[in-house]
């Protein structure tokens, strides 16, 4: 299982929401490159850089981040939040970006974007699914939406998407546990696809239990931050 270190940015700052609440907000680090090197340092190979601005404004906004961090590390970097035009889309991948984490847009406009994954190779796209009440939520999780979980893998697994990553608003910065039953739920309705856990992560075990689930890979945040768990605890899965 591949391990995700999380960047989230507001105003060029390392911060972690609580259920996806801007009200809630803690400041880790007054520069997101410092956390990327010391990930880079621990031996982590990829990194999850949520635009937090952009995601609420709809338009990219902190690509200036990503770039530094892409020109100073050798992390393969997946980037979201804001990616809602093509140039948006251009802007994320000149940037630096190994991958576009697309939410809303997946949701809110299928030609559109079915046209980015025959444009730049669906093996550059991950479907980002956040889910609150067992429903989609977009639009950095402000506007909620019919669709389930299912049903957006299964739209995107037929145009080649093979990485989805799936966060439970409900859970996310509470460091309570994964939503390790809905991921189970997903791999016996989808055990193609490669399948990446995100928020309420606190424990190595919540880890070892995501892997038994099917998991392929695993984003932790505020975990990392808060000290729960340590970069050196995350060395067994390296």
């Amino acid at each position: 299982m591949t391990i995700i270190p999380a960047i989230d940015i507001i105003d060029g700052k390392c911060v972690r929401l609580t259920k996806g609440d801007y009200a809630q907000k803690t400041i880790y680090n007054e520069d997101p490159l410092e956390a990327a090197l010391q990930f880079e340092g621990a031996g982590l190979k990829r990194l999850h850089l949520v635009d937090l601005d952009g995601a609420k404004a709809g338009d990219v906004k902190n690509w200036k981040v990503l770039e530094k961090i892409a020109v100073k590390t050798k992390l393969a970097i997946d980037f979201s939040g804001g990616i809602s035009t093509q140039k948006n889309l251009e802007i994320t991948f000149n940037s630096g970006s190994a991958y576009a984490s697309i939410g809303s847009m997946a949701v809110k406009d299928e030609f559109t974007f079915s046209g980015w994954l025959m444009a730049f190779g669906a093996e550059r796209f991950i479907i980002g699914a956040d889910v609150k009440d067992g429903k989609v939520v977009i639009k950095g999780w402000t506007e909620s939406t019919p669709l389930t979980v299912f049903e957006l893998i299964e739209k995107y697994k037929l145009k080649g998407v093979r990485q989805f990553f799936c966060t439970d608003v409900n859970k996310d910065g509470l460091l309570e546990g994964p939503a390790t039953l809905l991921y189970k739920k997903i791999m016996n309705e989808h055990p193609s696809i490669d399948l990446i856990a995100s928020g309420g992560i606190a424990t190595i075990k919540e880890l070892d239990e995501l892997r038994e689930a099917g998991c392929t890979g695993a984003i932790i945040g505020k975990a990392i931050y808060e000290n729960r768990i340590s970069l050196a605890d995350l060395s067994k899965y390296l």
